[in-house]
C-alpha cells in the first residue's frame, strides 16, 4: 500500500466524501455494509477472493451483497462519496413494519 491508503474497519454509520489522489487506495473491511458512489474522477473497486472488478465513473454507484473487503484505488485525482447500503436498512425496516405471524406445520395438519 502506498502513502495514500486509508483503512476503515468499522461499519459506515453515516455517509462521507473523500478524494483521493491519483493511485491511492482506500479500504473498507466489509463492502456489504456500504454504498461506493464516484462523484469525479474514475476508481477501480475489486472485492478479495472476487475475479470481477468494477471501474465507476462520475456519478456511477457500487454495492454488493458479499461480506468481503473491497479496495478502491484512484485511477486519477477521484473524489468518492462512502454511505451506509441504503437497501438494507430500508428492507430491515420494511420487514419489521410489514411483520406477518409466524405460520407452523401444525396450524395446517388435521387434529
Amino acid at each position: 500500500m502506498n502513502k495514500h491508503s486509508a483503512n476503515l474497519s468499522a461499519t459506515v454509520s453515516s455517509a462521507f466524501q473523500m478524494g483521493l489522489p491519483a493511485h491511492a487506495v482506500y479500504s473498507v473491511g466489509d463492502a456489504s455494509d456500504v454504498r461506493i458512489t464516484c462523484r469525479s474522477g474514475s476508481v477501480w473497486i475489486t472485492l478479495d477472493d472476487d475475479p470481477v472488478d468494477t471501474v465507476l465513473a462520475p456519478g456511477e454507484q457500487f454495492t454488493t451483497p458479499l461480506h468481503r473487503r473491497a479496495l478502491v484505488s484512484a485511477l486519477e485525482a477521484s473524489c468518492i462519496a462512502v454511505a451506509p447500503a441504503v437497501e438494507r436498512s430500508v428492507a430491515r425496516q420494511a420487514a419489521s413494519a410489514y411483520r406477518t405471524p409466524a405460520l407452523h406445520l401444525r396450524d395446517f395438519l388435521p387434529a
